[in-house]
């Protein structure tokens, strides 16, 4: 009786009074569930995010050859892609925008040591805002904790791997080649800045559908602590 009072008393810091009828009503009965348990069942849910769906980012066209993560072209050079595929340079076009989402499939391989830092750091006070959240919570989360260690990570390597991949050579040929038509106005993006950027909103809409799968799935919570925390929020 006493453990049992003692849940009841803990969820009341998880809700509002609205809520917290919803949440007594939804747990299992006779089981009792620990502010650090909470905690927990989020970082695990983040982690299998970050281990899934990040990783897959990675791969060669991970980025390229995903709808929701692929890298399109600055609006300033959408003309340019336009401009060289009217004059039959589809390929070349094609070329530079690959290598594009092939500098932030490289990039993204840094990317973990950094979700795990701030995934170990969720505390009881985030993960009761977190689980009660709306299906990005976890993800908006880490976003507000890794963006800027991200961003300075990714950036730097993003540079790099323009020329690993020759990105830098092509897309030299290609604004070169634009820049050469008659009644064009001439371009010079900052594509590293841009590719950082889009990289980054790519890393974290994988994460998001991990979660969203997690909150909105039984059978996507693989373990007996991501059912038990995430019963909390049904």
């Amino acid at each position: 009786m006493i453990r049992k009072a003692l849940t009841i008393l803990l969820i009341f810091n998880l809700t509002a009074c609205a809520e917290l009828q919803q949440v007594v009503n939804q747990l299992p009965q006779g089981g009792t569930i620990g502010n650090e348990e909470i905690a927990s069942g989020l970082r695990q849910a983040l982690d299998f995010g970050i281990d899934k769906q990040v990783t897959k980012l990675t791969q060669t066209d991970g980025f390229y050859k995903n709808e929701l993560a692929k890298i399109l072209l600055p609006q300033e050079l959408q003309k340019v892609d336009k401009a060289l595929r009217d004059i039959g340079l589809s390929s070349l076009a094609e070329e530079g925008l690959k290598v594009l989402n092939r500098a932030a499939e490289d990039a993204v391989k840094e990317a973990t040591p950094i979700f795990v830092d701030a995934v170990k750091g969720i505390t009881f006070a985030d993960a009761k805002n977190i689980l009660l959240g709306n299906d990005d919570a976890a993800t908006q989360y880490l976003t507000s904790k890794t963006q800027n260690a991200l961003y300075n990570k990714f950036n730097p390597i993003i540079k790099n791997s323009f020329s690993k991949v020759g990105a830098d050579e092509i897309w030299n040929n290609l604004i070169n080649r634009y820049n050469a038509i008659p009644f064009t106005n001439d371009v010079n993006p900052d594509l590293t800045d841009y590719v950082t950027g889009e990289a980054l909103k790519g890393v974290y809409t994988m994460i998001a559908v991990e979660e969203k799968e997690i909150r909105n799935k039984v059978a996507s919570r693989t373990t007996d602590l991501l059912r038990r925390v995430f019963a909390l929020q049904d």
